[in-house]
């Protein structure tokens, strides 16, 4: 198996960034390293740490809609299942490549949902008191 090389770190610290975690490109030269992959993502992380501030919200706190809540944990118990249906399946003997290829297929749809889940604020939640 292929190992990903997004969890590269830069001088002890992940190379992520600090609002999205998507990874950033690795810093040559001088000067400080990129905390931030884009102005949004800045913007977004100013915004929540004024509204933390507000809100008095400790560091590991966070504000998120019952929704969202939701609909994550839907997302990962779908993924949870898939897992454990692939798991169940890969252990019995005799696989055919269309078989290995549904367990796969069943997986990654699973997966997908997961893997691109935003946790970006909503504009309602910003202007909230």
């Amino acid at each position: 198996m292929t190992k990903s090389d997004v969890g590269v770190e830069v001088q002890g610290k992940d190379s992520r960034c600090r609002w999205c975690r998507h990874a950033l490109p690795p810093k040559d030269g001088p000067g400080r390293r990129k905390e931030f992959c884009s102005q949004r993502c800045r913007q977004w992380d100013w915004v929540s740490r004024q509204r933390a501030t507000e809100l008095e919200l400790a560091d590991n706190e966070l504000v998120m809609t019952r929704e969202e809540l939701d609909s994550l944990k839907d997302q990962i118990y779908v993924l949870h299942c898939a897992l454990a249906d692939a798991r169940n399946d890969l252990s019995k003997p005799r696989h055919t490549k269309d078989s290995i290829r549904e367990i796969l297929d069943w997986v990654m749809d699973a997966a997908e949902p997961v893997a691109s889940a935003s946790l970006s604020p909503s504009a309602h939640s910003v202007t909230r008191p």
